[in-house]
Parts: C-alpha cells; sequence; structure tokens
C-alpha cells in the first residue's frame, strides 16, 4: 500500500513536476532496456547468488572441452577455442535478457570460421570484429526483422548439413587418420580411401569416449525428480549422478588425458595427442587489419575481399542462432526477450572479444540447456563460467597437452548428433510439402557452400511467398448472388489473379450476372489494386451488371472513395448486398456522401 505522504506528493504535484516525472520514468525505463542489469541486480539475493553460482559452474565445466574441440573445427590451435568462450559470459551479464542463454564458441560457428578464415588466426579474429560491428549497426537501426526471412525449413536444412559436415569432419580425428582434406566431399573420398591405416589406439579410445558420453546423457535424461520429501541419501546421490552427466565433456576428456598420461609415462604412445597449447590469458591488442605471410603482407582490404561471403553469412547466422535460442528458452521458461538487446549483446561481445583474439561466437543451445537445467537465475551464472575459463587458461594449459584428439571427436560428434533433425522432413511432408523445397534446396547446398545453401533457401522461400501473395485463393460461392471473397490480402501482385476470377465467372459465361466482392479479409490495397478495381467496374457496368463490395476494413475504404471510382457501391452485411443486387425494395448502397457513411468511418475519411 502506498504511504499517504506518497499519495499526497502524487496529488499536489504540478503539472511541470508531472512532466517532469514522467521523462524521468521514460528515462530510467529506456536505461532498463539498454542495461537489463539494472532491472533485476537491484533485487539479487543469496538464494539467486547459489543457484547462479551452480549453474555457472555446470556450464563452464562444459564449455572448457567443448572451446578446445571446437577450435579444432574451426581449423585454429586449441588455445582461440578458449579465447572465445569467456567474453560474452561478462558482457551479456550487462545486455542480455536472457537468464539462460550463454554466449560461446559453437560447432555451426566453428565450422563458418573454418570456411571463410582459411585456419589463419588472424582472419578468425578480424571476422569476430567485423561481424561484431554489423551486428552492432544491425541493432541499434531494429534490424533484427530482417532474421524473419529466414524460414524455419531453411534453418533446419542447414543446421542437419551442418551436424553431418562437423561430424564427419571428426571422423579422421577418431580413427586417427592423417593428412585429410577440409572440403566435404574430398574429405569423404579420402576417408574411405585411407580407412585402412586406421590407428587402433585411437578408434578404441574415441568409440569408448562416444559411449561413455551416450550412456552418460541417458542417465541424465532419465533421472527421475528430486523431492524434498526423498531421504538426504537419496537426494544427494542424484545430485551428484545428475553432476556427473552435466559435467560429462569435462569428466570424459579429463579420463581420456589421464589415459594418455599414463602411456606417455610408460615411454609409448598410442594416441595422437592435443599438444602444446599457449599457456597464460591472452594478450589485449587491436584486432589485426593486415597480416605478414611468407609472400608478404596482406592489406586490410585484401583480407575482407578473402573473407568474401562470410563477412554477411557469419554475423546473420550467428544472430540467428543466438535469438532463436533466446526466444526458445523465453517461451520454455515464461518471459520476454529484445531481439534488438540480444543483436547489441552479442554485437558487443564479438567486437570486444577480437581484442582479445577471440574467433566469432553466438548462444549455444547446448550449453544454454545445461544452465536452465540448473537452475540459473539471472545472466550471473555467466561470471562464474567466465572465471573458470579464465583460471583454466592460466593454469591447467600444460595439462591439456595430454588430452587426445579422439577423445575431443568424440565430444564434437556427440554435441552435433542432436542437431540433426530426421523427424523434421516426415513432419513436413504430413503439414505442407512445398516447405521441403527450401529445406532441401538448403540441406543440400550446404555440402557444396555453405552461403549458396542459405541464400538458396531463403530464395525459395520468398518466392514461395510471393507466389501465395501474387495468386490469393478466392472462394466463391454460386448461389443466388455470386460471391467472390479472397483469401487473404489484396496487393498489387495479385489484382490480375483476382480480375481473371472475376470475369470468368460473372461476365464470360452465357448470362452475365451480378456479384459481391466480399473484402473481410483485405486490410490494405495500393494504387495498382485501385487502378484494377476501376477496371472491373467498368467491365460490369459495360455488361448491363454491378459489382458491388461488402465488408470493407477502414483503410481500404478510405482508398476506395478518395479514388472516387465510377459506380463503386458498398454494403456493410452480405443480405443487404443481396437484396439490393436482386432489386428488393428498401435496401439502397452507401453512397460517396458523408450522411451515408457510418459516422467512425467519416471521421477517419476526414483524418
Amino acid at each position: 500500500m502506498m504511504p499517504s505522504s506518497m499519495k499526497a506528493l502524487g496529488q499536489a504535484r504540478s503539472p511541470g513536476s508531472s512532466m517532469a516525472f514522467c521523462t524521468c520514468c521514460c528515462s530510467l525505463s529506456a536505461w532498463h532496456r539498454r542495461l537489463p542489469i539494472l532491472a533485476w541486480l537491484p533485487r539479487y539475493s543469496l538464494q539467486w547468488l547459489k543457484m547462479d553460482f551452480i549453474a555457472g559452474l555446470s556450464v563452464g565445466l562444459m564449455v572448457i572441452p567443448q572451446a578446445l574441440a571446437y577450435a579444432e573445427v574451426a581449423g585454429l590451435p586449441p588455445q582461440y577455442g578458449l579465447y572465445s568462450a569467456f567474453m560474452g559470459c561478462f558482457v551479456y551479464f550487462f545486455l542480455g535478457t536472457s537468464r539462460d542463454v550463454t554466449l560461446g564458441p559453437t560447432a555451426i560457428m566453428s565450422l563458418l570460421v573454418s570456411f571463410y578464415t582459411f585456419h589463419e588466426p588472424a582472419y578468425a579474429v578480424l571476422l569476430a570484429f567485423l561481424s561484431g560491428c554489423i551486428q552492432l549497426a544491425m541493432g541499434f537501426l531494429r534490424l533484427g526483422f530482417l532474421l524473419d526471412f529466414i524460414s524455419c525449413p531453411v534453418i533446419k536444412g542447414f543446421t542437419s548439413a551442418a551436424a553431418i559436415t562437423i561430424g564427419f569432419g571428426q571422423i579422421k580425428n577418431l580413427l586417427g587418420l592423417q593428412n585429410i582434406p577440409r572440403q566435404f566431399f574430398l574429405q569423404v573420398y579420402h576417408t574411405f580411401l585411407n580407412i585402412g591405416e586406421t590407428r587402433v589406439g585411437d578408434a578404441v579410445l574415441g568409440l569408448v569416449c562416444m559411449v561413455l558420453l551416450l550412456v552418460l546423457k541417458l542417465m541424465r535424461d532419465h533421472m527421475l525428480p528430486v523431492h524434498a520429501e526423498m531421504p538426504f541419501g537419496v537426494r544427494l546421490s542424484c545430485r551428484l549422478v545428475w553432476t556427473a552427466a552435466t559435467a560429462r565433456s569435462a569428466l570424459v576428456v579429463s579420463f581420456a588425458a589421464l589415459v594418455a598420461y599414463s602411456f606417455e609415462v610408460t615411454g609409448y604412445q598410442p594416441f595422437i595427442l592435443t599438444g602444446e597449447i599457449a599457456k597464460g590469458l591472452p594478450p589485449v591488442r587491436a584486432p589485426p587489419f593486415s597480416v605478414t605471410t611468407a609472400n608478404g603482407t596482406v592489406s586490410f582490404t585484401k583480407m575482407v575481399q578473402d573473407m568474401g561471403a562470410g563477412l554477411a553469412v557469419v554475423p546473420l547466422v550467428g544472430l540467428l542462432e543466438s535469438i532463436a535460442v533466446a526466444k526458445a528458452f523465453a517461451s520454455q521458461n515464461d518471459y520476454h526477450v529484445d531481439a534488438n538487446q540480444e543483436l547489441l549483446a552479442i554485437g558487443l561481445t564479438n567486437m570486444l572479444g577480437s581484442f582479445i583474439s577471440s574467433y566469432p561466437i553466438t548462444g549455444s543451445f547446448g550449453r544454454t540447456a545445461v544452465n536452465a537445467q540448473s537452475g540459473v537465475c539471472t545472466p550471473a551464472g555467466g561470471l562464474v563460467t567466465g572465471a573458470l575459463v579464465l583460471l583454466s587458461l592460466d593454469y591447467l594449459t600444460s595439462l591439456f597437452y595430454y588430452i587426445p584428439k579422439a577423445a575431443l571427436a568424440a565430444v564434437i560428434i556427440m554435441a552435433v548428433a542432436q542437431l540433426f533433425d530426421i523427424k523434421i522432413f516426415g513432419t513436413l511432408w504430413r503439414v505442407k510439402r512445398l516447405d521441403l523445397l527450401p529445406l532441401c534446396a538448403t540441406f543440400l547446398l550446404c555440402f557444396w557452400e555453405v552461403q549458396y545453401g542459405i541464400l538458396a533457401g531463403t530464395l525459395v522461400s520468398v518466392l514461395l511467398l510471393l507466389h501465395s501473395v501474387a495468386r490469393p485463393k478466392t472462394q466463391v460461392s454460386g448461389g443466388p448472388v455470386l460471391v467472390l471473397q479472397p483469401a487473404s490480402g489484396l496487393h498489387f501482385p495479385a489484382i490480375e489473379a483476382l480480375r481473371d476470377t472475376v470475369l470468368s465467372r460473372a461476365l464470360e459465361v452465357s448470362l452475365p450476372r451480378s456479384a459481391v466482392l466480399e473484402c473481410s479479409h483485405v486490410c490494405s490495397i495500393d494504387y495498382t489494386v485501385v487502378l484494377g478495381l476501376a477496371g472491373l467496374l467498368e467491365d460490369f457496368r459495360k455488361r448491363g451488371v454491378s459489382l458491388v463490395f461488402v465488408g470493407l476494413q477502414v483503410p481500404v475504404l478510405r482508398a476506395l472513395l478518395a479514388a472516387d471510382l465510377k459506380g463503386f457501391q458498398h454494403f456493410s452485411t452480405l443480405e443487404e448486398a443481396e437484396k439490393y443486387l436482386r432489386q428488393e425494395p428498401g435496401t439502397e448502397p452507401y453512397n460517396i456522401c458523408e450522411d451515408s457513411v457510418p459516422e467512425h468511418k467519416v471521421t477517419l475519411l476526414k483524418a
């Protein structure tokens, strides 16, 4: 309840102070929108701190081995995965609107980086900087709506193709094969060509790691919920199993490293190891705007030209992946995310990350799921994750030397397996078979070049959308009075199709008949549509029959009245229109004069 002094203050406020108060509130709301931390930090509690700490620790144990593995996918030294894993934690703490999302290296983003940066760290870091600038610009210009033109079938086709590309790309490490090209089709050919050179040690260890990861995942997925009524020992056991299953990547990689170290001590090493990793935190420096190679210095302009379509594909896919993850968990956990604010958060993360040698990052679905399942309450959980990554860089890099590449390959394969959605093909076949076209176009062409796959799928989706706009279905009722009802909006590409339908049903018959155009589904029209309707009215007039309109919405009525169409007649209900066309007495069409137009429409027409 509001204190009386506060009520009195509110009642006594002058108009000037009221305006100042409103300005202050708007300013405060704007600050909350731009810095979401201001909304939840004043209410932060010890209970939230406990839950955020547990969630941050769980995600940290997951991200460290994944970061090392994803650097391999990106074709970069392992430390670059860790360099990319902590900046997002700190930036999102201030700017993020989702409590669940974790930003960092992902399988798909790492795959794109490998395509466009030629396995050169300098290119990868510059790509992060430029992607961040593009994403920030999109956020400030509120261009997030552009992502809506990439349909779900395109996304599914891309992620499924990426899962196969990434997963098969790790077969060489799983089997210990050497000198396998990175281009997908060449990779498939040379993998099968060199299958006889498989290293038994790597193959056995890789398969064991995959089985362990699968078993631990199944254990977590099938665990019974913990209730307060359970005995303490049972609850403790469940939490220990859940923690072990959640941190399964770290446990399996540690197990594999221990096995490899044991062999190293004996003087025999059956595995291919990760090898030396640069120790310590990354230096803080500007991203490289030129790079020196054996053939000379590559200028900034040349680097940009070399990356080509990557400057569009990487930032767009990064935004798409991150916002899709944020919206999915916001819907699941009943809160709202601001898409444009998410653009700013990921853009600033990539831009600042380039100063500590990060490659482009985005929201991770797998780690976000772990974050949510761990009971995270705020983005503060990311601080724990970021701190854990920094500690591993400073103190654990010497131990990463003994991690077998086969173990990291197992982590990647199991992580990307869930990206392949086999059910989507059957679902689209049942729901709308035309959506299989963009899905298949994207899926197949992504094996050739990612940008061609996404572009082709988006183009097919847009063409299907334009076809539905240009050829809307028209429902026809052939009773005593011919009634035609466009089933969707009416825009300039559609007027010729509507004209053909009306003429074929009403005038191009042995006995021309009057018709009613029921426009309740039409919310707006353009000048081309107005001209087309004028032509229809003239055609009907010449044949001695009438075309009348029913159910016009106010914007459409305003446009038609302003056009002053000859012979234009409209009614509020279909019954009135039918009575008029049957020449029953007592019913007249609405005239253009104001007296016969409903009062609320007159007001809008005068506006």
